[in-house]
């Protein structure tokens, strides 16, 4: 991507946050673009904003503590990045424990030991499905989708990973913002790559900018 292209990028991100300050993925977004762009402390605001939109990201421990790190910030980065080895450990998120874990050790602060996981009972029934899209608040009433909800590789994966009530959150809301708001045209390979990565990063599915 070129300078102008992230230049632009961060400005159409601004504007998904501007035009909703309460979208927790616009927020992460703007945050992953400052942070490809080496505008770290920006992208530390963004991150923590995003958090407290959605505290059950994971993955945004991650990039943060990475920022905080490349600003020299050890000590809160050790902070951040132990609560988020916490939270990735008790949703089950893997990647992001694994990839904070390592963050930790690169800093010389501990990795925490895995805890056994918290049961709790609200009087819900156990659908025995287990959403692993970060932030999902659906827990045991999680339910799966009935068939893959597109007809390639990532609607086979959407359908093992994530719950239906996830799915739909994306399909009725989060998807019309990214379309709107991005002014996509999705009959372009540009237009459906971006509404590609979103969904991805929606759903947990991406993996770690490059630094």
């Amino acid at each position: 991507m070129t300078p102008a292209e992230r230049t632009e990028q961060i400005a159409r991100y601004r504007n998904m946050v501007q035009g909703d300050p309460e979208d927790d993925l616009a927020q992460f977004r703007l945050g992953q673009a400052l942070m490809e762009d080496g505008q770290f402390p920006e992208a530390v605001e963004a991150f923590e904003r995003t958090l407290k939109l959605s505290p059950g990201f994971s993955r945004v421990y991650q990039y943060l503590g990475e920022c905080l790190i490349k600003e020299g910030h050890r000590d809160k980065a050790a902070e951040v990045l132990t609560r988020g080895w916490a939270t990735a450990d008790e949703r089950g998120d893997r990647l992001p424990r694994e990839a904070i874990a390592k963050l930790l050790v690169s800093i010389g602060a501990p990795v925490p030991a895995p805890v056994p996981p918290k049961v709790e009972d609200d009087g819900s029934p156990d659908t025995g499905f287990r959403c692993q899209r970060p932030g999902c608040m659906e827990g045991k009433r999680a339910k799966p989708l009935a068939a893959p909800p597109v007809s390639d590789e990532i609607g086979t994966r959407i359908q093992a990973d994530v719950c239906s009530a996830c799915w739909t959150l994306w399909l009725k809301d989060q998807s019309i913002k990214v379309i709107n708001e991005l002014r996509l045209d999705l009959s372009s390979d540009f237009g459906q790559g971006e509404y590609d990565r979103h969904m991805r990063e929606f759903f947990g599915f991406e993996d770690a900018p490059k630094a």
